[in-house]
């Protein structure tokens, strides 16, 4: 294995090297040969490095030793240092993993092996001094943390926040000074969110607080790119922004080398992975008979396996399935686990599974690090996992023996998720993972930082900004940011309770930093960096014990009395208190599930574009036919040609119905009418939700400006919906040009602050810069005196944001403030992927992604996973039901020709038409009709002409010429037709009163009238059509649409497959929007007569028809009687049913000696086709040997009469080949 001094080394995979064990203590040589053999390549890579060292990062699968390799360094050392003399009781291992369950586990696991390797000790002669850990977590209770202070371990096991706590406070701090290692497990779970920036920042306190910095192992099993994990990991000052395939950019200070040796075992390994799928197609939304599927094939493979982990990505879905589970395997067998939960249910579940007590265990992310649960046969996925790195970790969970192999099982619920799994599976094959994006520099949880360190000693400013900069997540870190939170620090924050947030002196003149004396105090019962969550503690009755908790929306609106599920058992609610709901064992009764609120896991941005290869491939190889298609799909889904068949079929209808597959290179923007008369606009792109978020939020604020409307929104990883009201009306390609990405981000800054996570983020972080405390005098504030501490904060920072939007002049300006800018910071780049959309809109501009626009009949199938989207896709405030999107009635099956999709009827057309058309029966119904079309040309409805006389006659009806054309109008338009017509000539034009003759003033808007007028009663109609019945230019047709399309009234597209005079497949068509929809309602409901049920009567008619059972439909003679026994053959009914009523019924005067021929014949003959079933009998040599009896054949026997042609399959599908017992 090569090292490198001052650059990361990857190291290819290598065989076990039993010389690498030659360096350590011979009792652990011993100890460790004795137990297993031979180092893994893992270990006998890392060893040296760490051993001589160096900082080491360590990426190896699940389950090769990562945990024991850096253990066994850190515990060689010890012993070594014993050699010079006792053990002080210092600490010199510090070991810090992300759970406290992990940490536990680890505390448990290292107790045997220590012992033992003393003991293999003594048989070598030698006696070693006991090496003491110590657990120190959230869950350590006060005399164990008293302990660690007054009798430091030599191995302190830990969490983040604990380390955070134990820097902060005096006597803590003193005892972290004699480190010489430190060790972080699973740093990939603590990279990509802010826990990850926080402990950087402890890392850079523990570096200055040690008499010298403690060598650095860092351990995961999956993470790209290697490098950004080392620098995280070494915190040189080295910023974190490497390119995502792991190479650093050069030229630049990302590209400075990492002193760090980087051990890379690689993620890939031998994976016994498959699909697994209901007996019925997957649609849109998993059915009730689909779930029960699943739940069936859970049973199964639980069955045929010791131990099975099935992983979910909610906790609501963990509850469900493992409460249908233990109905059916009884409930000794089945659990569930999940966050919710208290700590102690949880460890007792861990305990049982790993005791072997338990078939399986039903898991959310709380099992899916390295907790110790025991050995695990089958992992199953409920759902796609959203990400390639997720589910190698899940699966990563079985198969931990040595030679055994991690076996796995998808369950995808819809037909989106079956192509993403098929795309999952795809990437696993290709190597490939996803990237991992931590953040960058975070000024809460600096703040936090500042306080806690400057609580426990003096600083400079430059030297507190110099120990930060260098934690890899701040290397990026302004002096200006830096800055501003210091002084935000030192001065507070004004508000009408005082300051607030004020927990620095700062000295001006020799730049240096003192905490007051709140400081120490507010750091450490606000420490950490995960967020607040307004959750309610569940305690069961009678004897106070915690049971877990429940979401504080479901918590308020239940009642005393109401039953839940939680945890497998079911509770009934006592009472509900401010933060707790108290309850007792409800012993078994029908339950009902909680929910608990939050932003669903989006699809990683590598998983979306595997899902977006995979559908170009497809595409492009159903060009070359279906069948290679097919063929080709089949072995991307391992083999799984129910899935490939139902991918195809699911790609084939959405090509048709849009004439193109939505990839990262096509976007498609489908528009169509729903069940209320407005319009549902759905843009494919999948690109997964967080750009998708962003990209709908953008166009929803381009609508609100553009429009002055505010519309409802949605976004999930494979589209955006914009649900319009009849108010809205544009060409659809117009909106390609709503978003640009040189003004993106101000679009989305604005955006953000009147999104649904502002107000969240802003409440996250105040908490974590300590400007709203998490608790107070030792107790915890409950949330809804925190939201109102957050929202007071936010009127003192940013009182704009909180104003009354009537008085306001402009548009919302943020503050200079650090708390405004980074929630800003975490809406557009956490919430959401402002940076990405910017680089699709790039994309967009360069033309190397293309737009389409599609005016459909009806949804196509890809909108049916976001028209049936739950609320967490939702990008505004409306409730569900209010949502637009609810008005939309969908297919459950895809469409026989999708092609009909944008295909408005003909005769829907014409029945519109129809019903438009002007019928008027006298004088004054015609006048009536003239009022509204503005003019009508003469020659247009001659038949009128009798009652055109009576109204000259009264003086109620003026006639002009426009280009020897006779135009008709009403008396009372002719101001406005005058405008309209300013050269035309007056063949009649009657006298009216001086108010009437006024002057119009604005022509356009009458010349807008009259085109309105006539759209009311023709339908679908082109620009050329108007010139010709309004005698008016194009050009003044076109400006009069164009203002109308602008007020929402009419819609433009391409509407009817000819017309009339018109040979250009391209000519656009314009139509009133309410025709238009009634046009596409008359389709709809042609579409969906197609396939409209019939009822009882008429399907019992047919069976009668169709059985041969009505007179008229009976058959004759021996041919009758064999077409008969066809149609009948495979059911089961006694002998004698067959002769006395199944075949006279069927055919006209039957003899049964036709019977007896077609058998002798060998036309026909008659089977047993169900087994019978093996009846257990005891005899004399084996009481447990099941012995089959038989009962004699008779009349009543149940057979089945059949062609013997066809014996041959009958016996194949009813048997599966097995062969019935003969009669005795």
């Amino acid at each position: 294995m090569s090292e490198a001094s001052s650059h990361s080394v990857r190291h290819p995979d290598a065989s076990s090297d039993t010389t690498s064990l030659a360096a350590f203590h011979p009792a652990i040589r011993t100890w460790f040969e004795r137990r297993f053999g031979a180092p893994t390549a893992a270990q006998a890579q890392a060893w040296p490095a760490i051993r001589t060292g160096r900082d080491t990062l360590l990426a190896a699968p699940t389950g090769s030793g990562k945990t024991l390799a850096a253990f066994l360094c850190a515990i060689d050392a010890l012993l070594r240092e014993s050699l010079d003399g006792p053990l002080p009781d210092i600490v010199r291992v510090i070991y810090v993993s992300p759970l406290k369950a992990l940490s536990s586990d680890i505390q448990r696991n290292l107790a045997g092996p220590l012992e033992e390797v003393r003991q293999v000790a003594r048989e070598l002669g030698s006696e070693l001094p006991p090496i003491r850990t110590a657990l120190r977590t959230g869950d350590t209770p006060a005399a164990a943390r008293r302990e660690i202070v007054q009798t430091p371990p030599h191995i302190l096991i830990t969490t983040p926040e604990s380390l955070y706590l134990m820097l902060t406070a005096a006597r803590s701090r003193e005892i972290l000074r004699s480190a010489r290692t430190l060790i972080v497990d699973e740093i990939h779970a603590l990279l990509r969110d802010k826990r990850g920036s926080h402990l950087a920042l402890s890392l850079a306190r523990l570096d200055h607080v040690c008499e010298r910095r403690p060598v650095r192992v860092g351990l995961s099993a999956t993470q790209r790119p290697l490098e950004r994990s080392a620098r995280f990991l070494i915190g040189t000052g080295l910023p974190l922004d490497v390119a995502s395939d792991g190479e650093s950019p050069t030229g630049s200070a990302a590209g400075e080398p990492v002193d760090c040796t980087i051990v890379d075992v690689g993620h890939q390994r031998d994976l016994d992975l498959a699909l697994e799928l209901p007996r019925t197609e997957l649609e849109a939304v998993c059915s009730h008979d689909q779930w029960a599927d699943i739940y069936d094939r859970l049973v199964e493979l639980i069955g045929t396996h010791r131990t099975t982990l099935i992983f979910v990505n909610t906790r609501r879905l963990a509850e469900r399935i493992a409460h249908q589970l233990r109905e059916r395997l009884g409930e000794e067998h089945v659990g569930s686990h999940h966050g919710s939960l208290a700590k102690e249910r949880r460890l007792r579940l861990e305990q049982r599974l790993k005791a072997g007590e338990m078939k399986a265990l039903v898991a959310t992310a709380s099992l899916e690090l390295g907790i110790d649960i025991g050995s695990v046969d089958l992992v199953c996925q409920i759902e796609s996992p959203r990400s390639v790195a997720t589910f190698l970790q899940r699966v990563g969970r079985s198969g931990h023996a040595l030679g055994l192999v991690p076996k796995g099982r998808l369950f995808p619920t819809t037909r989106d998720e079956l192509v993403e799994c098929v795309a999952l599976l795809r990437a696993i094959r290709g190597g490939r993972l996803d990237a991992l994006r931590p953040p960058i520099a975070p000024l809460d949880v600096l703040a936090q930082q500042i306080v806690a360190e400057c609580a426990c000693e003096d600083w400079g400013e430059d030297d507190l900004f110099a120990l930060f900069h260098r934690a890899a997540p701040y290397a990026a870190l302004s002096r200006r940011d830096y800055d501003s939170i210091v002084e935000m620090l030192s001065e507070g924050i004004p508000s009408g309770i005082g300051r607030i947030a004020h927990y620095l002196h700062r000295d001006g003149i020799h730049r240096k930093l003192h905490g007051r004396r709140n400081a120490r105090h507010a750091a450490i019962e606000g420490g950490g960096a995960i967020p607040e969550n307004a959750d309610y503690q569940v305690i069961a009755e009678p004897d106070g014990a915690v049971v877990g908790t429940l979401n504080e929306d479901f918590a308020i609106e239940s009642a005393a009395g109401d039953i839940f599920l939680l945890g497998t058992t079911s509770w009934r609610i006592r009472k509900v208190e401010r933060g707790i709901v108290r309850v007792e064992d409800a012993r078994g009764a029908p339950p009902t599930l909680p929910f608990w609120l939050g932003e669903a896991p989006g699809r990683t941005l590598e998983l979306s574009d595997e899902v977006s290869a995979l559908r170009r491939s497809v595409a492009e190889r159903l060009a070359g036919g279906r069948e290679s298609a097919l063929t080709w799909l089949s072995a991307e889904a391992e083999g799984n040609e129910d899935a490939a068949q139902q991918i195809l079929a699911y790609l084939e209808a959405q090509l048709g119905a849009l004439g193109v597959l939505p990839t990262r290179c096509d976007v498609v923007y489908e528009r169509f009418f729903d069940e209320s008369g407005g319009m549902q606009l759905v843009v494919h792109a999948p690109f997964g939700g967080s750009i998708n978020r962003a990209w709908g939020l953008g166009l929803r604020k381009k609508f609100c400006k553009t429009f002055d409307f505010e519309l409802q929104a949605a976004a999930t990883d494979d589209a955006i919906l914009l649900s319009m009201g009849p108010q809205n009306s544009f060409p659809l390609e117009d909106i390609f040009r709503f978003l640009s990405s040189a003004t993106i981000v101000e679009t989305m800054e604005r955006a953000a602050l009147t999104s649904p996570f502002w107000n969240t983020r802003w409440r996250w972080n105040a908490t974590r810069a300590l400007a709203v405390p998490r608790q107070k005098f030792g107790k915890k504030v409950p949330p809804p005196i925190q939201r109102m501490r957050a929202d007071d904060l936010l009127a003192a920072v940013f009182p704009q944001q909180v104003a009354c939007q009537e008085n306001a002049t402009g548009p919302i300006e943020a503050p200079e403030h650090p708390l405004v800018d980074q929630t800003l910071h975490d809406c557009l780049y956490e919430a959401m992927d402002t940076e990405g959309l910017r680089h699709v809109l790039e994309e967009i501009e360069a033309g190397r992604i293309r737009l389409h626009a599609r005016d459909t009949t009806e949804p196509s199938p890809f909108t049916h996973e976001i028209l049936n989207s739950k609320p967490y896709a939702y990008l505004d405030d409306a409730p569900l039901e209010e949502r637009r999107a609810r008005a939309i009635t969908l297919r459950r099956t895809l469409p026989e020709n999708a092609r009909d999709l944008g295909t408005l009827d003909p005769e829907a057309i014409a029945r519109v038409q129809e019903e438009i058309r002007p019928d008027p029966r006298n004088a004054e119904e015609v006048h009536e009709w003239l009022l509204g079309l503005g003019v009508l040309r003469a020659d247009t409805s001659p038949d009128w002409q009798p009652w055109v006389d009576e109204l000259v006659a009264q003086g109620r009806l003026g006639i002009l010429s426009v280009r020897e054309t006779h135009l008709w109008t009403a008396a009372e338009s002719i101001a406005a037709v005058g405008r309209i017509f300013p050269d035309a000539r007056w063949v009649y034009r009657p006298d009216l009163p001086e108010a009437m003759t006024a002057a119009v003033s604005d022509s356009g808007r009458a010349t807008a009238d009259a085109v309105r007028g006539h759209l009311d009663v023709l339908g679908p109609v082109s620009v050329a059509e108007l010139s010709h019945r309004l005698q008016l230019s194009r050009g003044t047709i076109q400006s009069a649409l164009a203002a109308l399309e602008a007020q929402g009234t009419v819609l433009r597209g391409r509407f009817r497959a000819e017309i009339p005079g018109v040979t250009d497949g391209d000519v656009e068509e314009f139509c009133d929007r309410r025709l238009l929809a009634r046009i596409h309602r008359y389709t709809l409901d042609r579409l969906r007569r197609e396939i409209e049920p019939q009822t009882v009567q008429e399907y019992l008619r047919f069976l009668i028809k169709w059985q041969h059972v009505s007179e008229v439909a009976r058959l004759e003679g021996k041919r009758g009687l064999l077409e008969a026994i066809g149609q009948l053959q495979g059911f089961e009914a006694p002998a004698m049913a067959w002769e006395r009523e199944l075949l006279p019924a069927r055919v006209k005067d039957y003899d049964p000696e036709w019977l007896d021929e077609l058998c002798l014949s060998g036309a026909v003959t008659w089977l047993r086709p169900s087994l019978r079933s093996a009846h257990v009998e005891r005899d004399g040599s084996d009481g447990d040997r099941p012995v089959k009896a038989t009962a004699p054949a008779n009349v009543a026997t149940p057979i089945s009469l059949v062609l013997r042609r066809d014996l041959t399959w009958l016996l194949e599908g009813v048997r599966g080949g097995q062969i019935a017992d003969d009669p005795p």
